[in-house]
């Protein structure tokens, strides 16, 4: 096992270049983050995953692959899964008499379904986890966020999250929800733009962070928004000390591991008006308590330099004593890792749970 291997990168295209491999190789790196144009079926996807574990086959492979407008993979027999919000819509469904909290069933069961289906066809093809649940409450306002969320209600969301997950596990995957403490509430897109949310820390302890205090013992994995909540600090979460460490660790009893969103995001390295580079905001980020860091979309510009860049200096800051790896950080990286072997392909088109799966789907 590494020391610490905290940067998730990607590749640039649907097999590796020789500059990939050298990056996957060092030893600070722990994964790789898939996107659609990394896919151009299952059979050149999957050569792809062995390509890459070839490399190391400690090395992480992720990808956003929720459902609806957020699924990488669409064709090819991939399965066009619903957004989160179908399964909300299906738990609002009024009972019919007699049949009190029946549509709640329902919509759990094809929660559980949905997960099954999704980390399944994932895991046939050599993807190892999602970035999902999304656990974000639909405030209305945030066009982000949106259908992607499984509705307002925390509790509702809690509990779908909870089967989805669960149908995730009996797919050998494993879960990230996302993203912590919420980003429902912010109406700016923090991909492209600096995203606040006035609220206090009362405030979104009792309802948007609500699902990550009732998820504690299930989620294995979390994902940090790239949001300012000034009322509790100046820095985005991703960068927080107090977010990650003092609510989430501490207060929340949070033990598994820490993701930032994207640091490409344009929202995701200004902290208190300063643009940090790549570099800069990594170290904050895994200053603040991440785990790991997400460098997405980098491996296209300039050849990989922002990669490369981010790679020296960590490796200088750890040289220089500026930055510490973490030993527990890279354990809860290696408890993301599949134990369970993939199916093959056909093997699980034919089986029964994951054809039964299929026809709970909403």
């Amino acid at each position: 096992m590494n020391l610490h291997a905290p940067l998730i990168i990607d590749v640039a295209g649907l097999s590796l270049t020789d500059a990939d491999r050298q990056r996957l190789a060092h030893p600070l790196v722990g994964g790789v983050i898939l996107f659609g144009r990394n896919w151009q079926g299952r059979a050149q996807l999957t050569a792809l995953c062995r390509d890459i574990k070839a490399v190391r086959a400690d090395l992480l492979i992720a990808v956003d692959h929720e459902g609806g407008r957020v699924q990488r993979f669409r064709a090819d027999g991939f399965t066009h899964l619903p957004p989160m919000a179908a399964l909300g819509a299906l738990w609002a469904e009024p009972d019919r008499r007699g049949e009190a909290g029946a549509s709640v069933l329902r919509a759990t069961n094809a929660a559980v379904a949905t997960g099954y289906v999704l980390g399944a066809e994932l895991r046939a093809c050599g993807v190892d986890m999602s970035f999902t649940p999304v656990l974000d409450l639909d405030h209305g306002d945030s066009a982000v966020i949106g259908d992607r969320s499984f509705g307002r209600d925390p509790r509702s969301v809690a509990l779908l999250a909870q089967s989805l997950m669960h149908g995730l596990a009996l797919s050998g995957m494993g879960n990230c929800g996302k993203h912590f403490p919420g980003h429902g509430f912010a109406h700016a897109d923090s991909h492209v733009a600096l995203a606040v949310d006035t609220r206090s820390l009362t405030t979104l302890l009792s309802d948007d962070a609500l699902p990550y205090a009732w998820l504690s013992a299930s989620l294995q994995a979390v994902m940090t928004a790239h949001v300012i909540y000034p009322k509790v600090d100046n820095c985005p979460a991703s960068y927080s000390a107090r977010w990650l460490q003092a609510v989430l660790r501490q207060r929340l009893g949070f033990t598994g591991a820490i993701f930032s969103d994207d640091l490409s995001m344009a929202a995701a390295r200004q902290i208190q008006g300063q643009t940090l580079s790549f570099a800069q905001a990594s170290l904050a980020a895994l200053d603040a308590g991440c785990d790991m860091v997400l460098l997405c979309n980098q491996s296209v510009v300039d050849g990989g330099a922002p990669i490369d860049e981010a790679i020296e200096a960590l490796s200088r800051a750890w040289m220089h004593r500026e930055w510490q790896p973490n030993p527990a950080s890279e354990e809860r990286r290696w408890a993301l890792l599949p134990t369970q072997v993939s199916p093959e392909w056909d093997d699980l088109m034919v089986s029964p749970r994951y054809m039964q799966a299929l026809t709970l789907l909403p």
